[in-house]
């Protein structure tokens, strides 16, 4: 019997056919009105919105309102109980650089971060920025950061206030706290400064959201006055710039999914002309850390499937005069590297298990810092300076709170310097953390991190959300979260499966769930959930699937493929719409994301691929689970009408009686809510529906 009871009718969206005929293919699509042909001008300015689809998209709001009401003190209770888990007047500890220590803190009730500095020899606080006044007023407002000038006596901080992630960069004067008249509109968010600290780098989005130019602006000029540093034509790639830990360096890296390359230049000569290291290779990634007089290089150039690390003089960094470090190692993913003046840090992950390796750059020798839970999760701080022997880490698992050390890498001493607090208190003792491996039909085994309490029968009764990503090489940590207490605590188990398009278990892990490969990652997210029902975990029923962006896609995908096998699935931001998007090269992101999913315009092997799994040109007459999709009007990362099409098509085609819902935040993007209470009710909405559908309203 349906949880939802006496419902309205759902929006029904009009038929507008277009065909469209690609190598030989003809397919029609009834809702491709749904895109604005004004999109780009749109994401601006979301009063320019097609009034028709404006109407279209509030009426699937009114309707999931009054399907989502009987949860509204439900929503409530979760919000009280995931705000009542953060410490309101948290701050985080100061991290050295120079003269000063630099953080970042809120203040009870506030949504937006304070960016503050203390001297370091002792003195008061002083705010460099502060978020909660330049939000004040927007409906949407999401800072991208400070960057400090190595002077310190400047920080350039950029915003977006729409959601569209065009970021507009400031200048903030750091002894007057007053912003220069500078002002740098449609940019990536980032910027680097000039070793003499009277200007920056920054990356310019064009109309289409590409990074195709890298400028440089001198204090006091207008943005119309900037020089152009570096420009990239293949819009198949993205491109952004960087500074080094000793400000010498800007670092111009390009990229895609699967193939890198790098320009340097000198940081005190803003008019050099950019230096070519290695001339891109399809498929070649690599990336420099500075260290002195040499490179070190994260590559996996001449087979090295699992990366290692090189070292090059930065006078001649050119591939001929590259040598090892470190070497491969065939199931040891080398994640990251970062240079200090005495020792060589990598972050790297074998078995699905992080550690963080240092290496005595006199001496060679090499030890680890690694825990020994079951599951956890680590992330490296570093250090913001070049000659010291003490770096920062944090360490979580799914029962215990994140911890920050400072870590000696010449004596090995280990300090704690934070523990995140639960106001409401956490008794790490009462949960379980498991990580169990589901077989996959072709007998590899899927990793599966698991969070219930201990008193939780596993009997099948127990309901789970079951969380899946899979793709790009994204591995899901396996760290603490207090906003899921509040589904464990209802008895809920906590899911979440490493499927294959991660690298949890090495970079062929994401070879196996990519183009050619990607339904390993839709078949290993349903063999998980089958395990969990056949261990007793939960029973298919009771299992509300939850993914976003492309594991959103991921959601649409099993939706179609094994719908018997969830009982509920929720899909924020969902890249459902995969062929038309791959198709239509004038959107942001579609021409670097083809070495991912493959291109379709160009080959009717790739477009047979993803015809065969994109989950809106496979949504069949079926019995669908109850079905939620989230999305953001001004997203330029899966376009608001991808999910919106979908569900159209979805209502037409289910067999079950089951609601497909849509909510749509028409202020937000990508990322949702911008504040940080905001996008707790944004998450209370999900915890409700997956809270209603297994009968716990």
């Amino acid at each position: 019997m349906s949880v939802f009871k006496n419902l309205p009718d759902a929006p029904v969206a009009e038929k507008r056919p277009v065909e469209d005929i690609r190598h030989g293919v003809t397919r029609s699509d009834d809702y491709a009105w749904m895109r604005d042909d004004n999109w780009q001008a749109m994401f601006k300015d979301p009063s320019l919105l097609d009034p028709a689809i404006r109407t279209h998209l509030e009426a699937e709001n009114t309707y999931q309102q009054a399907a989502m009401a009987d949860t509204e003190e439900l929503q409530k209770t979760l919000f009280a109980e995931m705000r009542g888990r953060i410490k309101e007047d948290d701050s985080s500890v100061p991290s050295p650089d120079g003269d000063w220590l630099y953080g970042v803190r809120y203040v009870t009730g506030g949504e937006q971060p304070k960016y503050f500095r203390i001297p370091r020899a002792g003195g008061d606080e002083q705010i460099i920025l502060d978020g909660d006044k330049e939000a004040d007023g927007k409906a949407y407002f999401r800072l991208a950061g400070t960057g400090h000038s190595p002077d310190h006596t400047a920080a350039i901080w950029g915003y977006d206030d729409k959601g569209s992630e065009f970021f507009t960069l400031k200048v903030r004067d750091l002894a007057s706290g007053t912003d220069h008249p500078d002002l740098i509109e449609n940019t990536g968010g980032g910027a680097a400064w000039s070793a003499d600290c009277t200007g920056f780098f920054y990356t310019a989005v064009d109309d289409n959201h590409r990074p195709s130019k890298i400028f440089y602006h001198r204090l006091g000029t207008t943005q119309s006055e900037d020089v152009l540093v570096h420009e990239e034509t293949d819009t198949g790639f993205f491109m952004g710039v960087s500074g080094t830990r000793l400000d010498d360096f800007i670092l111009i890296g390009i990229n895609d999914h699967e193939t890198s390359e790098c320009w340097i230049l000198p940081a005190d000569d803003p008019s050099a002309k950019p230096r070519l290291v290695a001339e891109r290779q399809t498929g070649v990634e690599y990336s420099l850390s500075e260290g002195g007089d040499v490179f070190y290089i994260l590559t996996n150039a001449d087979g090295a499937k699992d990366f290692k690390i090189m070292q090059t003089p930065v006078e001649s960094p050119e591939p001929a005069n590259w040598s090892e470090v470190v070497p491969h190692k065939p199931g040891r993913l080398i994640l990251s590297v970062s240079a200090y003046r005495n020792h060589l840090v990598w972050m790297e992950r074998e078995n699905g298990l992080p550690r963080i390796v240092i290496l005595d750059r006199t001496t060679g020798e090499e030890h680890a810092i690694a825990f020994d839970e079951e599951a956890y999760s680590l992330g490296f701080q570093g250090s913001m300076e070049y000659d010291t022997n003490v770096v920062r880490f944090s360490y979580s698992s799914m029962t215990t709170p994140s911890e920050l050390y400072d870590y000696n890498m010449a004596t090995r001493e280990r300090t704690l310097l934070k523990r995140d607090e639960v106001p409401s208190g956490h008794t790490p003792e009462d949960y379980m953390t498991r990580r169990v491996m589901a077989p996959a039909a072709d007998g590899e085994l899927v990793p599966v991190t698991l969070l219930y309490r201990k008193d939780t029968p596993l009997d099948g009764s127990a309901p789970c959300l079951l969380y899946g990503y899979g793709s790009y090489g994204i591995a899901i940590p396996a760290g603490f979260n207090t906003n899921c207490l509040s589904l464990v605590d209802r008895g809920f188990v906590y899911a979440i499966a490493h499927i294959r398009g991660g690298k949890e278990k090495g970079f062929a892990w994401y070879e196996a769930g990519k183009r050619g490969s990607k339904t390993n990652t839709f078949t290993d997210f349903i063999a998980a959930a089958r395990y969990l029902a056949e261990q007793k975990f939960t029973s298919h029923d009771r299992i509300v699937a939850q993914g976003g962006s492309a594991g959103g896609m991921l959601m649409g995908a099993v939706a179609n493929m094994a719908p018997e096998a969830f009982g509920a699935i929720i899909a924020a931001v969902p890249f459902v719409d995969v062929l038309n998007t791959m198709l239509d090269d004038t959107l942001p992101l579609t021409p670097p994301e083809w070495p991912e999913w493959g291109n379709p315009i160009a080959s009717p092997e790739d477009y047979r691929t993803i015809a065969g799994y994109s989950p809106y040109d496979n949504v069949t007459a079926q019995p669908y689970p109850p079905i939620l999709a989230i999305a953001g009007l001004t997203d330029p990362r899966v376009t608001y009408w991808e999910p919106a099409k979908w569900v159209a098509r979805l209502r037409g085609a289910s067999t079950s009686g089951n609601p497909v819902l849509f909510k749509i935040n028409m202020a937000a993007g990508h990322a949702g809510a911008s504040g940080r209470f905001q996008r707790l009710e944004e998450i209370a909405f999900e915890y409700a529906f997956a809270l209603k559908v297994v009968g716990k309203v």
